[in-house]
């Protein structure tokens, strides 16, 4: 799993975090438990991905029901910080 450069600080300045799973969701709490910081950083209190994060699922965007989608060996994962400004 790659993580963005803004949160590295949360998986101890690692770009590329080992992660297992059937399903993006499995993969992310994987992640979460390597560093559970990351967890009020993903979800929100109702356990939804964040609205400003999208996932990408070997380059391309698994928009929408980015949590459920399958997940093979060798996948890549990006977690992405969506920007906004003016």
């Amino acid at each position: 799993m790659t993580i963005h450069r803004t949160h590295r600080s949360y998986t101890d300045g690692l770009e590329r975090v080992p992660v297992d799973g059937r399903t993006v969701r499995e993969c992310l709490d994987v992640l979460i438990k390597k560093y559970p910081d990351f967890r009020q950083i993903l979800f929100n209190q109702s356990g939804g991905l964040r609205k400003h994060f999208e996932i990408y699922l070997n380059a391309e965007s698994a928009y929408p029901d980015q949590l459920k989608k399958v997940v093979s060996d060798g996948d890549e994962i990006h977690i992405t910080a969506l920007l906004a400004g003016g």
